[in-house]
Parts: structure tokens; C-alpha cells; sequence
């Protein structure tokens, strides 16, 4: 194959399609959250998933475990925690059975923070897919995202 190869133009061209809709869709709901919640997709996100940990084995999540959730390094994900830590919305304690580990925990702030941003989240992803079901390129894969039926 070389990089004239067709194959690989139509990869590329795939590829930068699905950037693109992602990029239209964090920007719209960035967007939106800030006006509305004073918050960043990422922050969203990190409240998000720290939100679902629970008490049962494994339920609480390691660092690296957020960090891969959120999709940031380990130290962008610890400065992230830092900063809503800092807001009241996050707060961290040592892990019971092993003093080397460091758990978060949403608290009652963060955990009313998300439960107002939720909708404002939602309707932002539902009005950034919709407008971008209306370009040829992207209606592929905006159908494919509305197809995926994933755990929560």
C-alpha cells in the first residue's frame, strides 16, 4: 500500500469524518454545559463516571481506571479531580484495605451538580447529532452512534 492507495485515501477520509463529529458534538455540549452549569465536558464526564462507582467489590475505581474513562492521562485526570475537589464537588480518602490507594468520591454538591447538568447534556448531544445527521458525510455515522446500545 502506498499513500496514494485508495483504500487508505477512503481510511483517512473516514477517519477525519468521525473527528469531525466529535469535535462538533464536545464543542456543542461544552458549549452548552458552560452557559448553563459552569462546567467542562471533561469535568461532566469525570462527575459522570465517579458518580456510578459503588461500594461492592470493584466498585470504586482506581485512578488509571478514570483516567481511561475520561479519556485523559493520569496526571490530567489528577488535576482535573484537584480542581473539583477544589469547587466541593469531589473529595478523596484512602482506600480502607490498602493506605496506597486514593478513592474520590462525588459529594452531595457534585452529585446535584451533575443531576442539574444531566438534561442540559442530553439535549445538547440530541441537538448536535441532529444537526449533524443533515450532512451526507456524517449521517453515516451519527446512525451508527444512535445504533450502539452500550452500558451504561
Amino acid at each position: 500500500m502506498t499513500a496514494t492507495d485508495p483504500a487508505l485515501t477512503a481510511l483517512a477520509q473516514g477517519w477525519c469524518a468521525l473527528s469531525l463529529l466529535h469535535g462538533r458534538i464536545e464543542t456543542h455540549i461544552e458549549r452548552a454545559l458552560q452557559a448553563h452549569h459552569d462546567l467542562s465536558v471533561r469535568e461532566y464526564s469525570l462527575l459522570d463516571v465517579l458518580s456510578r462507582q459503588h461500594d461492592g467489590e470493584g466498585g470504586h475505581l482506581q485512578m488509571k481506571q478514570v483516567a481511561d474513562a475520561v479519556v485523559l492521562s493520569q496526571s490530567a485526570t489528577t488535576r482535573l479531580v484537584t480542581r473539583l475537589e477544589d469547587r466541593g464537588l469531589l473529595e478523596r480518602y484512602l482506600c480502607p484495605t490498602d493506605r496506597r490507594g486514593i478513592y474520590t468520591n462525588v459529594t452531595e454538591a457534585g452529585l446535584r451538580l451533575l443531576r442539574e447538568a444531566r438534561p442540559t447534556n442530553d439535549a445538547a448531544l440530541r441537538e448536535a447529532l441532529d444537526g449533524a445527521a443533515k450532512n451526507t458525510e456524517l449521517a453515516p455515522l451519527v446512525r451508527a452512534v444512535e445504533s450502539l446500545h452500550l452500558p451504561a
